[in-house]
């Protein structure tokens, strides 16, 4: 059941100026009829200023007349007939600060263990752009002399359900993943390699 916008602001309104049942307030507003009796008395959500249903269109006036003549009815929440605002897409992953020095490092790392995620996922995954993936792939980043690959998810730029989702979604549109040896190979080894499996994959795209 929808409950109103600010539901023990509500009930407070309610209980200072209507005479609905204290059940009647708790099942609108989703409280137990022992916690609203307990606002009547003063003991729970001393102070709080009551939300006005009626004037911010959660109520009618007649509504609340319709159920203070009949103790066994229940208030009715009003639904707005507006239109919903069109869904927006969330945007760029936003990195604190403070983390966005680590993804070159994430970068290196999942262009040597994930060769078949594309520019686009990386993008998306971490937060970073096309320009900087190439920098790294074609070690002409400004600081590549100190990129060592690390894992995204211990850097806390995506999480592991996030690298999972994106590793499968690869896998369907035709990427090959590294198999046990070459990934076994792969974590042996440390920095940039002239012969890493990823530049090679890259340049067979």
């Amino acid at each position: 059941m929808a409950l109103p916008l600010m539901p023990k602001a509500t009930a407070v309104w309610l209980v200072e100026n209507t005479s609905l049942t204290f059940e009647q307030i708790a099942a609108f507003c989703g409280l137990h009829s022992l916690e609203v009796q307990a606002i009547a008395d003063g003991e729970v959500a001393v102070g709080m200023v009551g939300l006005d249903p009626v004037a911010n269109g959660q109520l009618t006036k007649g509504e609340i007349e319709r159920c203070e003549r009949n103790q066994d009815l229940r208030l009715k929440l009003l639904v707005p007939d507006l239109p919903l605002p069109a869904a927006r897409s969330k945007g760029p992953r936003y990195t604190p600060i403070t983390k966005r020095g680590d993804k070159p490092d994430a970068i290196s790392w999942l262009l040597k263990h994930h060769p078949e995620l594309s520019d686009a996922q990386l993008c998306r995954l971490i937060g970073t752009t096309k320009p900087t993936i190439a920098a790294v792939r074609d070690r002409t980043h400004w600081n590549a002399p100190n990129i060592k690959p690390r894992n995204p998810v211990l850097l806390g730029l995506c999480t592991q359900r996030e690298l999972e989702e994106a590793l499968a979604l690869a896998v369907r549109r035709g990427g090959v993943p590294l198999s046990p040896e070459e990934r076994e190979a792969q974590e042996g080894e440390e920095g940039y390699d002239d012969e890493s499996p990823y530049s090679e994959r890259e340049e067979a795209r």
